[in-house]
């Protein structure tokens, strides 16, 4: 049943029919790109002290001294030059055998971990507790810097970033040959200029095997880079399920419908036909796709037909994620949205990620069924 058939007769319900996402197509300034360049909505108030470690794993709490650490030295004025001093050469560090006194270091760090250990939450928490004012200090998705380089250009880039305290990389992809390539020499011209950097990573297609993490790839990848990060490894499991109770299985068509009626600025779509909207939206516009809405209504959830698709699947989960935007479905569960070939290739990492946040969506929904 599509969306339009369940729709009939509950119009009354609210003043207005839902949004559709489908009817959408954003066009982002350049100058938006730029102001957008700060942790998403879900990241506003995360500090290390909301952090909550794992018990288990002790480099988790590790990550969250030497990153506290790394803050409070870039509290001076911007290294520049053969001047510059590390930023792992401050002070004593809080762990073991690491940092010194003194001298050159890494002016980076590199955070190491599979899906829901809380990378991006220890990344924005970085960005809030670097002693500069949020213009000189920046944070983004590679997708979110790269199209900041494409509305730009490269030197404009390079000089509206370079008096930066920091820049911080949520998901580095290194599956994009040419984007790396062109990432990394802006990273380059950043660290000459004395911004530091900060960047969490995805695995290279076809070299993620079981329990293999990223950061040999991301260090060859950047190789001239290499020497200014430092890789923290964090361990643990997927945190967004840690102690949680299963997700709600998905719901009726006539249910999503109505409660997307019933839901002030909810939006509501028929999942192939999103799908297909998709691919006619430019991925980094897919933050303004979801711009005023407050719930993400989808019928019909079927698996994703090809890797192109899932691809762009992934980014708007993660945009959904980021701006807290609860996801109602009916269909399929979303652990059914990827083929077995997809989930044992090369973006695996990509779609246990898309999986993971989805289903805390659609927890975070639960609430929009039978209550009105």
């Amino acid at each position: 049943m599509s969306s339009s058939t369940a729709a009939s007769g509950l119009s009354s319900l609210t003043a207005a029919a839902p949004l559709s996402l489908c009817a959408r197509e954003p066009h982002v300034p350049a100058d938006r790109l730029v102001a957008e360049m700060v942790p998403p909505p879900r990241f506003d108030s995360v500090r290390f002290a909301t952090y909550i470690p794992d018990p288990k794993q002790p480099s988790q709490t590790e990550a969250v001294e030497i990153l506290d650490d790394f803050a409070a030295g870039l509290g001076g004025a911007p290294a520049t030059g053969s001047g510059r001093r590390g930023l792992f050469g401050f002070g004593k560090s809080k762990s073991k055998g690491k940092g010194k006194a003194s001298g050159a270091g890494p002016r980076g760090v590199y955070l190491d971990g599979g899906y829901g250990v809380g990378k991006t939450h220890l990344l924005a928490s970085l960005w809030h507790a670097t002693p500069a004012e949020p213009a000189r200090k920046a944070f983004g998705t590679f997708v979110e810097l790269t199209n900041l380089v494409g509305a730009l250009g490269f030197q404009k880039t390079v000089e509206t970033l370079s008096g930066h305290r920091l820049l911080c990389i949520d998901e580095f992809e290194l599956d994009d040959p040419g984007d790396t390539v062109l990432v990394s020499t802006l990273l380059g011209r950043l660290v000459d200029a004395g911004v530091a950097l900060a960047a969490t990573s995805n695995t290279l297609p076809g070299k993620l095997g079981e329990g293999r993490f990223a950061a040999t790839d991301f260090l060859r990848e950047i190789q001239g880079l290499s020497a200014h990060f430092r890789t923290l490894r964090i361990d643990g499991e997927d945190y967004r399920h840690r102690g949680l109770p299963e997700a709600p299985a998905p719901y009726s068509d006539e249910q999503v419908t109505k409660a997307a009626y019933a839901t002030e600025n909810a939006s509501l779509d028929d999942f192939p036909h999103l799908l297909e909207h998709l691919a006619k939206v430019h991925p980094s516009r897919y933050g303004a796709l979801t711009d005023g809405v407050a719930a993400v209504c989808l019928t019909d959830v079927r698996p994703v037909p090809d890797q192109s698709t899932a691809l762009r699947l992934v980014v708007l989960a993660d945009r959904l994620y980021d701006r807290e935007v609860p996801v109602l479905a009916s269909g399929l569960p979303f652990d059914r949205l990827f083929s077995e070939e997809m989930l044992n290739g090369g973006y695996r990492k990509k779609y246990f990620r898309a999986i993971s946040r989805l289903t805390a969506l659609a927890r975070d929904a639960k609430g929009l069924v039978g209550t009105h």
